[in-house]
């Protein structure tokens, strides 16, 4: 007994130390996040604390597996162009307003949160805010912060925000036969919620930092103005559809125009998905793209009764179709080859609509290619991804870039969004554990060709990946040595005899401060038998110490290792590891009279 109890004290002792060092590493911020998160699990298993499987099993977890399949997810909903739908929808509310634009993004993820999780919904509007903040001439870092701490006020305002609230209604229920409400959790969320967004407006230009990410996406949400000015200057590019009775049916493709009127050119014709028609005569249906001054286009389409079917997109973008500027490669195949605009490129599914030297006016007949040269094609979305991707030429912008920013709510969106609400559905029922929803989600939308199978590789994070998986060992050695409990023991032992606001007190403060050391899943497990016990002693309604204890558990703030979601916004805002505890801070009072004044309201603590 004597040397188990060593033994015992011996790990109990490494695993503290281990913590405080990773935590200073951390702060000290001059190793990578990945190295000192592998660092820690080496030391606990160099030490013996943990065994080898042990060491290793944060990357077969279901924790990363979760969160895997949630970055697959996002970057469907991204691709599918949901979240350029919505962030159209915030430049259109908030204007140039920073106050605006912060209230509508921290209520559209707190909303989100509640039926995708924290993390789910950080990683899906991640993108949108970053592409967001660059076009409106922010810095990430002004958005991204309020955005996470939004999520997390937003996991109480349902019961399926978060899987804690789930422990706690398992507690609740076992403790005094009753459970809490689906929506009774929002009696404390929508406080927090609404206090977190006024914290964000009030204090956040002083106390959030101003710090520029390492690398910011390019903003190409008027693409297709910038091109069209570019490369036609004044003329207007259309798109003309030949209607079933049209008079052109039938006749050559190669110069459905012979009569047209000078200063009108033909480009090419095209079917309505962008790809070049090579059949001889003209059907109906097609489109003839054409160039030049638009009341002459107008003129002439009167005149043979066709249909302009152009959008905002000035005939370069839509749905089913884009455009991608290339360069020509020094020592490409292309060079000495000749190019002229409405050809159509070797693979048959891209076409030139102009082609310019630099320096040089704009080309409109043939002219023999040179390194250097710029081209810009147009095609069906996938043959653009498909064919640019090439030794001979190189993008300037790539099309699925272009396609995200530009065209909201694309072809996957329908899909997506099925997908979207079939996960939710499964996440809020439990019909299935969440990794398994959120595995299955991520599956359906490969299958459903949303998202490339090359896409989701891309969409990784994989410092957040690498940290979560190598930092769970440590959650795990904190608990399973009785670091925590000895701990929490202790502090709540001190006020456990006190009285109810004081009891409230200890248990937020032990609670938060663990949620910022391990995840809150993990802080509400180890919490709740203890406060439950506690309450008993003290004949204090079970209740409100686990609404208590849900609080506090989402009063993960301090730190970016303390949620995935925080981690996950630290590299596109360019944080720091000392960054988060000084608006956290004032976020985590609000939390602590939330839990400690307020519980106590909706939940009575005597027990009558």
């Amino acid at each position: 007994m004597f040397w188990f109890s060593v033994s015992l004290m011996t790990d109990i002792a490494i695993t503290v130390l281990v913590l405080v060092v990773a935590v200073a590493a951390f702060v000290w911020n001059r190793l990578p996040v990945e190295i000192v998160a592998l660092g820690v699990a080496l030391a606990l298993l160099g030490t013996g604390v943990i065994s080898m499987e042990e060491a290793f099993s944060g990357f077969g977890s279901a924790t990363v597996v979760l969160i895997a399949a949630l970055f697959v997810v996002a970057e469907a909903i991204d691709a599918a162009g949901i979240t350029t739908w919505l962030g159209g929808l915030l430049v259109r509310f908030a204007g140039t307003s920073r106050v605006r634009l912060v209230l509508l993004m921290m209520g559209i993820t707190a909303v989100l949160t509640a039926f995708i999780s924290v993390n789910g919904a950080v990683a899906a509007l991640l993108p949108m805010v970053v592409v967001l903040a660059v076009r409106l001439g922010r810095r990430p870092a002004q958005l991204l912060m309020p955005m996470a701490f939004a999520a997390h006020a937003g996991s109480l305002l349902v019961l399926t925000g978060s899987p804690v609230n789930i422990l706690i209604l398992n507690a609740a229920m076992e403790s005094t036969g009753h459970g809490i409400g689906f929506f009774e959790f929002g009696l404390v969320g929508f406080p927090l919620l609404v206090g977190t967004m006024g914290l964000a407006v009030w204090l956040g230009p002083k106390l959030l930092p101003d710090r520029s990410p390492d690398a910011l996406p390019k903003d190409l949400s008027s693409h297709g103005d910038t091109l069209m000015q570019h490369y036609l200057g004044d003329d207007q590019l259309t798109r003309l559809r030949i209607p079933p009775d049209s008079a052109l049916i039938g006749l050559p493709t190669v110069d459905p125009l012979a009569e047209h009127p000078a200063g009108l050119h033909l480009i090419s014709v095209q079917r309505p998905s962008g790809k070049p028609v090579r059949a001889d005569e003209l059907s109906a249906g097609d489109q003839i793209i054409v160039r030049g001054d638009q009341q002459l286009i107008n003129e002439f389409a009167t005149a043979h009764a066709l249909e302009q079917t152009d959008g905002a997109t000035c005939g370069l973008i839509s749905r089913s179709y884009g455009v991608a500027e290339v360069v020509v490669a020094p020592r490409s195949n292309l060079v000495g080859t000749v190019v002229y605009p409405g050809m159509i490129t070797a693979s048959g599914a891209l076409v030139v609509l102009a082609h310019q030297r630099p320096g040089d006016q704009l080309s409109r007949e043939r002219a023999t290619v040179a390194a250097g040269d710029m081209m810009l094609l147009q095609g069906a979305w996938s043959a653009l991804d498909k064919h640019t991707v090439d030794h001979d030429v190189m993008l300037v912008d790539s099309p699925d870039a272009i396609r995200r920013q530009t065209v909201p709510l694309g072809p996957g969106a329908v899909p997506a969004l099925i997908v979207l609400a079939a996960m939710v559905i499964m996440l809020s029922t439990s019909i299935v554990p969440a990794p398994v929803a959120a595995l299955l989600a991520a599956m359906a939308m490969v299958v459903l060709k949303v998202v490339t199978p090359a896409q989701a590789h891309r969409s990784m994070a994989w410092q957040t990946l690498i940290l979560v998986g190598a930092m769970i060992p440590l959650s795990s050695a904190i608990t399973t040595t009785g670091a925590a409990s000895m701990i929490a023991d202790g502090m709540v032992a001190v006020i456990g005899g006190s009285g109810p606001l004081l009891l409230l007190a200890g248990i937020f403060v032990v609670t938060a401060v663990l949620g910022q050391l391990i995840s809150n899943t993990a802080t509400a497990l180890i919490i709740i038998p203890i406060s439950l016990s506690v309450a008993a002693e003290a004949v204090i309604n079970p209740i409100t110490v686990l609404m208590c204890v849900a609080v506090a558990s989402s009063a993960a703030l301090l730190t970016p290792v303390s949620t995935p979601a925080n981690m996950m916004i630290m590299q596109p805002a360019g944080y720091r590891f000392g960054d988060y505890w000084k608006f956290g801070l004032a976020v985590m009072a609000l939390y602590a009279a939330v839990a400690i004044l307020l519980v106590p309201v909706f939940w009575p603590a005597h027990v009558l």
